[in-house]
């Protein structure tokens, strides 16, 4: 087996270094030496300028300076100390998992109130061409409470003229992003309708998407944010370029774009008479004679009778003989001391203890408080409610797409977190463009936190597909272990009577290093042990030609007779050889076996 498992192991190493041979000593030490290489990231570009309103990368904060106005107004209604726009905006690389030459726009503090924008490029003008809002959000310290939406602002002065009185009334088309605030977490779509009746302009929110949105708030990862509104008048929201909600600018927004054409009127009351009673009382029942309203719930069982051996003088609690007044106790404001209650022992083990009283039962003669049955009201009318009278405010808006021009974006926002990235802003009208800027930018980095967190069993996988001769490592790492377990399982094990063989012999190897006396052993001895050796040999030879043993002798075979050692050199013999000698001399077998 030794020999089996020895050939086995060698045929393993031999094939691994023959499968090795095909691998680029150098190029495998760099591969596994080398670290994860870096996505290459180059800021995008647009091919076709003419179909984008605004493509920013905040990658040169040259630009950045340039184009993105801070606010510099205040909000109206709130104490002075708190209504500047004091948030400070920078431009730098995230905390982590950056791709190299990759920047945005960071919101550094907290808990104040932060507003910039940038104008577009052109005004985006709704008519019959799709708007496509697309950008960026990392929140690197996850959300407590506040927003990372952004606002595209109505092409209105004085605001769309001068950014820098950017503030929370200025006049907005489309508010679109995150929102969180406690367990509330959503993901807003807003838009500004004008009614064309009388000109007034109302909020128009998109109803809450199905899909949960608390990772997009904690898993502080970037997250890709796109709206796409269609002339059509239906609208898509996407993250990570997974729909989470849709539907119809005419059908899912509260309130809804377009009035109902009757209202109630509020001048319409309800008359005196109308009875709005499904059922009453009816008036002709009577309550029955034998009807007893006073008669208690339960009653006394007259039938029980008190159980034997039950302890009537025995309080169910006693005073504690072992309880002591606490030494800071005041009998003047505490009042009279009195050692707490512990439980009778002697009820313990008792039916009850104290004054027997009968158990109560249902009273059967208890109907309670009679009350007369309910018919049908013949005077029932149905639930009432005002008429309905035209809509003096009805209007049909069948395009509400067409909102006010957009001429500006930017963030107004108050949160209680800090480091707020914001990054790859585009408005454009081609949802392919839109792709393939996200392509550019959002997928290089999951793909460089895909690659960052890969565990090491990941990596070798892919190292093991550059490398197919690495198998033959696993193989041989894999073997070594098994090899040794079978060697463990498949060695010989002694038997006893080996075991007790060598125990023997190394005990007569002791006595013959060691001074010990020995008995010795005389010549008439050792003649007499030669005669008897020959003697036996001419009995094995008279054994060999004669019948089979009979069963008695086989017996005495598996019995174990002692064996006898004819020694050339007179030395001691153990205790129990000799004493086999002397009481059996003719039954033991005798044969050399040299020490």
């Amino acid at each position: 087996m030794k020999i089996r498992i020895s050939c086995l192991f060698l045929c393993l190493l031999v094939s691994t270094a023959h499968s090795n041979e095909d691998v680029d000593d150098e190029a495998y030490v760099e591969t596994v030496e080398q670290p994860v290489i870096d996505v290459q990231y180059q800021s995008p570009t647009i091919a076709d300028t003419r179909k984008v309103y605004l493509a920013e990368h905040f990658d040169d904060p040259v630009q950045v300076q340039k184009r993105w106005i801070k606010s510099q107004a205040k909000k109206e209604g709130i104490e002075e100390d708190i209504a500047k726009y004091d948030g400070e905006w920078e431009v730098e690389q995230a905390g982590r998992d950056a791709l190299r030459g990759d920047s945005g726009l960071v919101l550094k503090s907290k808990a104040k109130h932060a507003a910039i924008a940038a104008a577009l490029d052109r005004p985006f003008v709704f008519k019959d061409k799709p708007l496509v809002v697309q950008y960026e959000v990392l929140l690197q310290d996850g959300q407590e409470c506040g927003g990372a939406y952004l606002k595209l602002l109505s092409d209105s002065p004085p605001a769309s003229r001068n950014l820098a009185l950017f503030h929370d009334k200025t006049p907005y088309t489309i508010m679109f992003g995150p929102d969180k605030c406690g367990n509330d977490h959503k993901l807003h779509f807003i838009f500004r309708h004008r009614n064309p009746v009388n000109g007034t302009v109302e909020e128009k929110h998109c109803q809450k998407p199905k899909e949960r949105l608390e990772e997009y708030f904690s898993d502080k990862l970037p997250h890709l944010y796109t709206l796409i509104l269609r002339p059509d008048n239906t609208f898509e929201v996407m993250v990570d370029r997974k729909t989470v909600n849709s539907g119809s600018l005419l059908e899912d927004f509260v309130p809804p774009v377009n009035p109902p054409k009757e209202i109630d009127d509020a001048e319409d009351k309800k008359p005196e008479d109308w009875d709005e009673r499904e059922k009453i009382p009816d008036p002709a029942a009577s309550k029955p004679s034998d009807w007893d309203e006073d008669a208690p719930p339960q009653i006394v069982d007259e039938s029980a009778v008190k159980p034997d051996g039950w302890l009537d003088d025995e309080p169910t609690h006693l005073p504690d003989a072992d309880a002591v007044k606490p030494a800071d106790w005041d009998s003047e404001m505490d009042g009279e001391w009195e050692p707490p209650l512990v439980e009778n022992p002697l009820c313990a083990d008792a039916v009850g203890c104290g004054p027997w009283e009968p158990p109560l039962i249902n009273n059967p003669a208890f109907k309670g408080k009679w009350r007369p049955p309910m018919i049908d009201n013949p005077n029932y009318k149905g639930k009432w409610r005002p008429r309905k009278i035209p809509n003096p405010d009805y209007f049909e808006d069948k395009a509400p797409f067409k909102m006010a021009t957009v001429s500006a974006v930017g963030f107004e926002l108050w949160s209680m977190s800090q480091d707020i990235l914001f990054d790859n802003i585009i408005i454009t009208e081609e949802i392919a463009i839109a792709e393939m800027w996200a392509a550019d930018t959002f997928d290089k980095k999951r793909q460089k936190i895909a690659k960052d967190s890969e565990s090491v069993v990941q990596r070798l996988a892919n190292l093991t597909n550059d490398y197919p001769a690495l198998w033959g490592v696993y193989i041989l790492v894999l073997a070594i272990p098994v090899v040794f377990l079978l060697y463990l399982c498949c060695k010989p094990s002694s038997s006893a009577s080996q075991i007790q063989e060598k125990e023997e012999l190394q005990e007569a190897a002791e006595k013959k290093k060691t001074d010990e006396m020995t008995e010795d052993v005389d010549e008439e001895t050792n003649e007499e042990i030669e005669a008897e050796v020959e003697t036996e040999a001419n009995d094995e030879d008279q054994e060999k030609n004669s019948e089979p043993d009979s069963e008695e002798d086989n017996e005495n075979v598996e019995l174990g007779m002692p064996m006898l050692c004819l020694l050339s050199q007179p030395v001691a013999y153990e205790t129990k050889y000799d004493e086999v000698i002397q009481s059996a001399p003719h039954n033991a077998s005798r044969i050399y076996c040299p020490l």
